[in-house]
């Protein structure tokens, strides 16, 4: 038997990562919770413990990878999003709180819940999936390039009990076939290659660069093509809703207007970055 306390202690001093305390102690608890069912509650009242051998070594290794930089998200293959688990792997982008206010602006604007909504980049499907369980009654529609990403996100529908249409399409190639669409939604790639230098190496090193990257010469390619393909497949009235760097802010607004979208705004994250475009058809 061992102390919670001390083993927590223990573990923390072998993380070498360098991070903020609070961090790297939020990632310990989950991956003690994961492994061997020890709470923070139990290790706050210093409750006696006994691991076996297999919780030892998956720890040990655990510890390894979280040493290499590797997100927790990867190690557990799961990751939270507006209140539910979801699988990932290095195939899908890491769910981040920010691009649950893509779900909340659609929910805000959502009238009723038989409408048609289509997420473009599903990734994970953590969008469409969340739509599809808050509007049970919506048709929810979701395309990704990436077959590997597809099946995660089919896999999070089924887990989920979420009714999700899944296409593979290449946005910027192929057409949008659906018509009188509600509402089209979309976290796409928008951090720029130049940007590469300045982002920390849990993302670079396992996170899929195709849906992180744009080229420098046209960062706003897919607002471009979401503009143009989805003012044909949205009804009138129908809503536009991305996520963006938030460099492009009034960049995305003039490409929305460009368009002839109207009532084109910038919601602000709790950082108060720039970081969803919204806008009318």
């Amino acid at each position: 038997m061992i102390n919670s306390k001390d083993l927590f202690r223990d573990l923390r001093k072998r993380i070498t990562l360098v991070q903020e305390a609070s961090e790297t102690e939020s990632i310990l608890h989950r991956v003690l919770e994961e492994v061997s069912g020890i709470t923070r509650s139990d290790i706050i009242s210093q409750k006696a413990v006994s691991l076996t051998a297999q919780e030892i070594s998956a720890l040990d290794s655990i510890i390894d990878r979280i040493n290499t930089s590797e997100p927790v998200q990867y190690i557990l293959g799961k990751a939270d999003f507006f209140g539910r688990e979801f699988l990932v792997n290095t195939s899908v982008l890491i769910p981040r709180p920010e691009t649950e206010l893509l779900v909340e602006e659609v929910l805000t604007h959502a009238s009723n819940t038989s409408g048609k909504i289509l997420d473009i980049g599903t990734g994970s499907g953590c969008i469409a999936v969340t739509l599809s369980r808050e509007l049970p009654k919506a048709d929810v529609y979701a395309f990704d390039i990436s077959e590997e990403a597809l099946q995660t996100a089919r896999s999070n529908a089924a887990r989920l009990n979420a009714n999700v249409t899944f296409q593979q399409v290449d946005i910027l190639k192929d057409e949008i076939t659906l018509r009188d669409l509600d509402c089209i939604v979309s976290n796409p790639p928008y951090v720029a290659v130049s940007e590469r230098d300045s982002m920390h190496d849990n993302v670079l090193n396992y996170e899929p660069h195709l849906a992180l990257f744009v080229p420098d010469n046209d960062p706003l390619i897919f607002y471009k093509i979401i503009a143009t393909k989805g003012k044909e497949a949205l009804k009138s009235g129908g809503r536009l809703v991305v996520e963006i760097n938030e460099r492009f802010g009034k960049e995305v607004c003039a490409v929305f207007a460009g368009a002839g979208f109207s009532d084109v705004r910038i919601i602000k994250d709790l950082q108060n970055k720039n970081r969803i475009v919204s806008a009318v058809k």
